[in-house]
């Protein structure tokens, strides 16, 4: 899964759909959510989506631009534009369905 920065997010996040999660390493929900995005990274459930990750901390910036109020926050981004975003954490189910709805 990839880091996401400010150096790297609008080209990373440009083409194609995006699963971007905004986190931070002492949330206990983001550390819960963290295992399911793993796994849908590394499985074939949804081939065609790449998933990607701010640390909030690391990033206030990037947080802030995006409007992220509370962690985990999950948008999803499709050529370059806000498509969907959910607040808390989701799981594998519920993000295979938005895949399929989205993709």
């Amino acid at each position: 899964m990839k880091e996401l920065n400010a150096e790297n997010f609008a080209a990373t996040t440009t083409e194609g759909l995006v699963l971007v999660d905004f986190w931070a390493p002492w949330c206990g929900p983001c550390m819960a959510q963290g295992p399911i995005l793993e796994d849908l990274d590394a499985g074939t459930d949804v081939p065609e989506l790449s998933i990607a990750k701010v640390n909030v901390d690391d990033n206030q910036d990037l947080a802030r631009e995006h409007g992220v109020m509370s962690i985990p926050t999950l948008i999803w981004f499709k050529d370059g534009k806000e498509v969907e975003r959910s607040v808390g954490t989701q799981t594998k189910r519920a993000l295979t369905d938005k895949y399929a709805e989205l993709a």
